[in-house]
């Protein structure tokens, strides 16, 4: 029986990661998680899953004030009234993870997932990026927005990630020594980068694929 491993994927907007992850999944047959980790987190606690969509990687995120609408702080670790903190629901999610990655190989989408498996020998974690007009493109024709309104998600979202990440990690999203391997998709396309990034995991874990 092989030995479990886990694949993952930090991604800038638009520069196809998410999709990079599900080819990868299906390639080495493994399971895939992005926003089903949201689903999976709600089912663990009990709790409604908009309490997780409120503090997931894709809400607005300050600093000093935590996800913006979702009250409590950073600091707390305890449950207010109706309302949980944001590390604790950090610790749910993060818990949902490990137990993941414990039972079987597994792709992970954003989330810290690299972070959060840091004690794991079997991990690849990259980071996809690509040209900003390529991925304004890409995200402008797949929401049928203008270019404009495209870039303007990007940066922002971009942003949030970054805020979530750093926050949450001892590294910094996107930095070169935050990762094994950080690719631009946009120099060999997104199919090649694919299939360069199997070649690397597949060496790094031992794999040969039939």
């Amino acid at each position: 029986m092989e030995e479990k491993f886990t694949i993952n994927i930090g991604r800038q907007l638009g520069s196809g990661g998410r999709q990079i992850g599900e080819q990868l999944a299906n390639l080495f047959g493994i399971s895939f998680y992005d926003k089903e980790l949201i689903m999976l987190a709600s089912k663990k606690s009990g709790l409604g899953k908009e309490f997780f969509e409120l503090a997931d990687e894709r809400s607005r995120f300050s600093l000093f004030g935590g996800m913006y609408g979702f009250p409590g702080s950073f600091g707390e670790e305890i449950i207010c009234g109706n309302y949980l903190s944001n590390e604790a629901l950090f610790k749910i999610q993060s818990d949902v993870i490990r137990e993941l990655a414990e039972q079987k190989s597994a792709v992970f989408v954003g989330r810290c997932a690299d972070y959060i498996l840091k004690d794991s020998p079997r991990c690849l974690n990259v980071f996809v990026c690509a040209d900003l007009d390529i991925r304004i493109k890409r995200i402008a024709e797949i929401n049928n927005i203008s270019e404009k309104e495209a870039k303007e998600i990007i940066l922002k979202t971009d942003k949030r990630r970054s805020g979530y990440y750093n926050y949450y990690t001892e590294k910094k999203w996107g930095r070169a020594d935050s990762y094994h391997l950080c690719i631009n998709s946009s120099v060999l396309g997104v199919d090649k980068t694919i299939s360069y990034i199997q070649k690397f995991a597949e060496q790094l874990f031992g794999l040969t694929l039939n």
